[in-house]
């Protein structure tokens, strides 16, 4: 059963282990379906009548040296190209969320998490939508996204290992240590503005990344830092960036380790 209190989803019957029942749920403040509600009355806008708001889940997959790992997705893709985001995807009808994050995880990074190495808590939930603003055309999907967090008993060189990605999912991975992570989720400025606070002036320049090529082979990949402080253009333009929903789990992260 689950019931909307005070901005919040209300999970009162199987609470998940070890956390709150109560779980955060945001939306970026450029909503596109804000906007649609709006609009003028009589305005006509045709919205997809063949879709409703689908069910995602993303693991923020954390090693044992405090790193996350995040991947960009592929220029092909037709969703959200270019952009970096946590491993997951939709999840199927009567599957579990863990289970469902788990395998996002083996079918785009290669990466199974031996059983009784890991836990597990969820951070909160996003309302994702793609165009993510109006000024890009009127929303085509319309998601909600379960983030959780899954701790490993493994360090990032261990994980890193046994990674091999889908080339047609997943065109770059990184991990991000906790002051870099500080960074990126308050690149967004809460209101949707261009103008985020300034970063932190001892940030690195660059992070290390894998590129993955045509064939699922690494290699070593030098990204600016300021492309993961990219915020999302107010114009139809999928430039390479960290997705707001990223950030926003990225925020939580943090504020559980006690770093944000």
């Amino acid at each position: 059963h689950c019931s909307w209190e005070r901005g919040r989803l209300v999970l009162s019957d199987r609470p998940f282990p070890g956390a709150s029942a109560r779980l955060p749920l945001q939306r970026p403040p450029f909503c596109p379906f804000a906007a649609l509600d709006q609009q003028p009355p009589g305005a006509e806008l045709l919205l997809p009548t063949d879709r409703g708001v689908e069910l995602g889940v993303a693991i923020i997959l954390q090693s044992s040296d405090q790193t996350v790992l995040l991947t960009r997705r592929t220029s092909t893709l037709q969703v959200s190209p270019n952009i970096w985001v946590p491993p997951g995807g939709h999840v199927a009808l009567e599957e579990e969320l863990l289970d469902g994050g788990l395998r996002e995880l083996r079918e785009e990074c290669g990466l199974q998490l031996p059983p009784g190495r890991f836990s597990w808590i969820p951070l909160g939930l996003w309302e994702a939508a793609y165009p993510p603003r109006l000024s890009w055309g009127l929303p085509k999907h319309h998601h909600i996204v379960l983030y959780l967090l899954v701790v490993s008993q493994e360090s990032q060189q261990q994980l890193q290992a046994r990674i091999q990605a889908n080339p047609q999912e997943v065109s770059a991975l990184l991990w991000l240590g906790a002051d870099v992570a500080a960074a990126v989720a308050a690149s967004e400025a809460e209101d949707g503005s261009q103008t985020p606070a300034p970063p932190a002036r001892d940030l690195p320049p660059s992070v290390p990344a894998i590129q993955v090529e045509d064939d699922g082979r690494g290699r070593p990949l030098v990204l600016p830092t300021s492309t993961l402080l990219q915020t999302t253009p107010t114009t139809a333009e999928d430039r390479e960036r960290v997705s707001t929903g990223t950030k926003f789990a990225l925020g939580l992260w943090l504020q559980r380790a006690g770093r944000y």
